[in-house]
């Protein structure tokens, strides 16, 4: 049976399942034809205009992004401008899209999961975990209160916690991860002597889940996207933050990706060209 656009969502729906998005959240088909036929599949964290250009310069039948081409409805499509300029390219084209957004974030294996693999973090526990967790932790008294436990040894939900393989200071840390990332710079929040052993991890805009940062047991938030008023609260309790920037953090996911669905696809006995759009930077610049 020829490999779909439906099919492809099935598949990532088994790695990554959509009801694990949240509310707000748009992940799923962007624009396409459910019943289209898949041969290559570009895959990207954004879906801009290089990306889509690419894709048909290469002959991509599909776009598979992390982040949604829109989270919120347009009341018009005008193809001067994003997102109606990708709109028009992706029918003219034939290209469909798909995003897989906070569902994998969320995920098992997911972008968390990977990023914390890149920072060497052990996890343990879910920052943030999702409420039908909790609801289990808490109808059930015969086990201890753990979201590793309920899922069976799996995580679920947004943000990681774990230990670091040794000790280290707040400024090792950083420049730790610094290296770990490529990055020329970041910004730390907090006294570069602490003493952390214990780290809390969440790609991309992170600063909303400051408070469950606050009340773990993690010494320190590796995250982006950090405000002034999330910080001075990482300071006051006397803690540490490590802000790496949305794109550093989620850049990692087309290797992720690509990965996970390549072996997905050989496993149902799919042989698809898959290629990871490599040329995306950072739109912030320091001068």
């Amino acid at each position: 049976m020829p490999l779909t656009v439906k099919k492809i969502i099935d598949i990532i729906n088994g790695f990554a399942p959509f009801d694990l998005a949240e509310n707000w959240d748009n992940s799923g088909l962007q624009a396409g034809d459910p019943d289209g036929e898949i041969q290559k599949i570009m895959v990207s964290l954004d879906v801009s205009k290089e990306v889509m250009e690419a894709s048909r310069d290469w002959g991509a039948d599909l776009v598979l992004s992390h982040h949604p081409l829109q989270i919120n409805p347009v009341k018009s499509i005008d193809f001067s401008k994003m997102p109606g300029s990708v709109i028009g390219l992706a029918a003219r084209e034939h290209i469909s899209i798909i995003s897989a957004h906070t569902n994998l974030d969320k995920a098992v294996g997911g972008l968390n999961d990977y990023f914390a693999q890149i920072m060497g973090v052990n996890c343990d526990e879910v920052l943030c975990p999702d409420p039908i967790i909790l609801d289990s932790i808490i109808s059930d008294s015969n086990k201890a209160a753990s979201p590793l436990d309920k899922s069976k040894g799996q995580l679920q939900g947004l943000g990681r916690i774990g230990a670091l393989k040794s000790v280290l200071s707040l400024r090792d840390l950083a420049l730790n991860v610094k290296e770990r990332l490529g990055l020329e710079h970041l910004r730390v929040i907090g006294d570069l002597d602490l003493q952390v052993d214990r780290v809390a991890l969440c790609t991309g805009s992170g600063g909303s889940l400051v408070d469950c940062f606050l009340e773990s047991s993690a010494d320190v938030y590796i995250t982006g996207d950090v405000k002034y008023h999330e910080a001075r609260q990482v300071e006051m309790n006397h803690k540490g933050l490590i802000d790496v920037g949305h794109f550093a953090s989620e850049v990692i996911v087309v290797d992720l990706l690509e990965s996970i669905l390549a072996q997905a696809l050989a496993s149902v006995g799919y042989d698809i060209k898959i290629q990871g759009f490599k040329k995306e930077k950072d739109p912030f610049k320091t001068v």
